[in-house]
């Protein structure tokens, strides 16, 4: 039976949603944060908080905060407020076993109420929310897949709605062998990590490009617009990146230069036909040659 509720969840806080399930996700609204849900009593997702978003969270009760962005979260920030930060980062291409398992471990040890972000909170957020209820709160697979479409998380992040959809909760004997320290901020490079995985990337975009833009018969796991999207991503995290807003103008340009022109491609590569014309094809080999200019450029004014 659902009951509907018109009551104010706390002072300033409310939900979007007047029918309330212990099943289902349920959207709120609050200051400082964006795409904020509660999940379960212990367990709620959204974006960074920004603003009065730290003091959101501590007027709920939040315990725990734990981010998956690749950014350096706001540790001080938080603890002002008596939150204690974790950081267990992942990409967009999916979340790894080793991963996963760390993240249901801290939802499993550290106090809740756990608050579960990325920086939107639209995409690696809810899925690493997702693994944790598939984990801690008994979710089965469907239950996961709809909730980050509930959330908004893009469908085209193929790896995020994979690694949610066959993800296996670990046994007791499992979690146990896993380390019990969680770090605040994570030991990681953005540029470092980032550009050995953008020539990954981009390497696998050559080959899309010789199989005429579309999956290479050698790779049939390669989906073209699904790798523009994924070397995208790459860009826009590492503009997001503190070690990457103190470089130079003429780097942050060149940068921002790349993501354009990655996301060029990316749009043209999910707007073509089945059968490509002649205009097609030259549209495609413009917008890739495009890519591969900004990043020649930009590897030779500061990486090589």
């Amino acid at each position: 039976m659902k009951f509907i509720f018109c009551v104010a969840l706390f002072a300033g806080i409310f939900s979007q949603s007047q029918v309330f399930s212990a099943q289902q996700p349920q959207a709120l609204y609050a200051e400082g944060i964006t795409n904020f849900f509660k999940l379960s009593d212990g367990i709620y997702s959204g974006s960074a908080p920004e603003g009065e978003g730290f003091a959101t969270l501590k007027k709920l009760g939040i315990k725990t905060i734990i981010t998956v962005d690749g950014t350096k979260p706001n540790v001080q920030g938080a603890k002002k407020f008596g939150l204690r930060y974790v950081h267990l980062p992942f990409g967009y291409d999916g979340i790894p076993r080793k991963q996963a398992l760390a993240l249901v471990k801290a939802a499993s040890k550290l106090p809740k109420p756990i608050y579960v972000h990325c920086h939107h909170g639209m995409h690696r957020g809810p899925a690493g929310a997702a693994i944790i209820c598939e984990g801690t709160e008994n979710w089965t697979t469907n239950q996961a897949s709809a909730w980050l479409k509930q959330a908004g998380t893009a469908t085209n992040y193929l790896g995020l709605y994979k690694s949610v959809a066959t993800f296996r909760p670990p046994s007791k004997s499992e979690l146990e062998k896993l380390p019990n320290n969680f770090p605040e901020i994570s030991e990681i490079s953005p540029l470092a990590d980032a550009m050995v995985e953008i020539d990954g990337r981009f390497d696998n975009l050559k080959l899309i490009q010789k199989a005429s833009y579309e999956q290479p018969p050698t790779h049939p796991d390669l989906v073209p617009a699904h790798e523009a999207l994924l070397l995208e991503e790459l860009f826009k995290e590492l503009n997001r990146s503190d070690e990457i807003k103190k470089r130079d103008q003429d780097f942050l340009r060149k940068l921002n230069d790349a993501e354009n022109a990655v996301d060029k491609l990316r749009l043209a590569m999910e707007s073509k036909p089945k059968t490509l014309s002649d205009a097609e094809k030259a549209k495609l080999s413009l917008a890739f040659d495009h890519v591969t200019r900004t990043c020649a450029a930009c590897h030779k004014a500061h990486r090589n």
